[in-house]
């Protein structure tokens, strides 16, 4: 066998072995979905009272293609004063990942937990750009435990399965 070619087999072996190692990478990151009413303009800018502020969470996976996914995180954040609502913004942030060779139960942890981490800065970034672009002061979302949602949600789920 010809020098060159033993180089080649090895070239081919190392990159066969680099494929089935796990692997996590950012593809691309990116608003999918971006709203603010403020349904009560131009009269809420005269009121003085603090707004009562509810935020709302959800994330999803979907599978794109073969170890390529699209996470989002969707914040819904509604500011009501009184029975007035002040202003309601909605941003969905998304993210394409490439998850590879990993077993199917460490896959889920990671879509839940490590990619809503990743996109959650990008989201509270986008709300507080566009409340405070309608007039309003900033919201600054506190950072969000995905770790323990997920659990929470796994338990509760148990329970379900459980209860059936």
């Amino acid at each position: 066998m010809a020098k060159e070619d033993v180089k080649e087999n090895k070239a081919a072996s190392a990159e066969g072995a680099q494929d089935a190692q796990p692997g996590f990478g950012i593809e691309k990151l990116y608003v999918k979905d971006a709203s603010i009413e403020v349904p009560s303009a131009p009269q809420i800018f005269t009121e003085r009272a603090a707004p009562q502020v509810n935020v709302e969470l959800g994330n999803s996976a979907q599978k794109l293609d073969n170890g390529i996914f699209e996470v989002s995180i969707k914040v819904t954040v509604t500011a009501k004063i009184g029975d007035k609502t002040a202003f309601l913004v909605e941003a969905t942030q998304a993210g394409i990942f490439a998850i590879r060779n990993l077993p199917d139960e460490n896959l889920e942890p990671i879509l839940a937990v490590t990619c809503p981490n990743i996109l959650f800065p990008y989201a509270r970034e986008a709300i507080s750009d566009m409340v405070t672009r309608a007039g309003f002061a900033p919201v600054l979302l506190n950072p969000i435990n995905f770790e323990a949602l997920y659990m929470q949600q796994k338990q509760q789920a148990e329970n379900a399965a459980k209860a059936n």
